[in-house]
């Protein structure tokens, strides 16, 4: 967490809150990291982390979709900001299509 406390930091958002959700939680057997933080602003964020060896493919995307509502309903809360950080290789339509829903994604986390 205290790396994405410093990522955070130097991109100059300050988090007050921070809590992280366990994929069992969601009745997800993924393996990713999630994160509802909120700003000294009081907006939202809904972090997701990926960090895997393989390419992360528009497949994956839906996937990351079906979390994120289930975070919805698990939280009640619809979150003003949804980032994906990723650290392994990204297929171009997969980014696209998270950025068509709304999604910030970050590739230069790690």
């Amino acid at each position: 967490m205290k790396d994405l406390t410093t990522f955070y930091t130097n991109k100059n958002i300050l988090f007050k809150d921070i809590n992280e959700i366990i994929p069992k939680q969601l009745a997800s057997r993924k393996k990713i990291k999630i994160y509802t933080a909120t700003d000294i602003k009081s907006a939202y964020y809904a972090i997701f982390i990926v960090d895997s060896k393989s390419r992360f493919i528009r497949k994956n995307a839906n996937d990351l979709l079906e979390l994120f509502e289930k975070l919805k309903e698990f939280k009640e809360h619809n979150f003003k900001h949804k980032e994906l950080l990723i650290s392994s290789p990204l297929c171009s339509k997969a980014k696209k299509y998270l950025q068509d829903n709304g999604w910030r994604v970050r590739v230069d986390f790690m």
